[in-house]
């Protein structure tokens, strides 16, 4: 599913305008993103849990040529499922 068919499932869903869920999704993502930079986790209750995690550095070794590089280290977002949604997926 993409942006434009979840748009329409939940305008369909809520009698709202397209216009109107397009706007609520930016800003659902907009708080996302700003949030997420501030390493702060969000919980929609029923959904899941949006988390920043700091992925340490590491050595990997390149397949084709065994040649050592270090990965330097980094902030991942991850998304935790909910039990409520957990069990009804099940």
């Amino acid at each position: 599913m993409d942006n434009k068919e979840l748009v329409n499932r939940i305008s369909s869903k809520l009698g709202r305008n397209k216009t109107d869920v397009k706007k609520l999704l930016d800003a659902f993502v907009a708080v996302v993103r700003t949030r997420s930079s501030e390493l702060d986790s969000i919980a929609v209750p029923g959904f899941g849990t949006f988390e920043t995690r700091k992925r340490a550095e590491r050595i990997t070794v390149m397949p084709g040529t065994g040649k050592r590089l270090l990965v330097p280290p980094r902030v991942v977002l991850s998304f935790k499922v909910s039990n409520v949604l957990k069990n009804k997926l099940k």
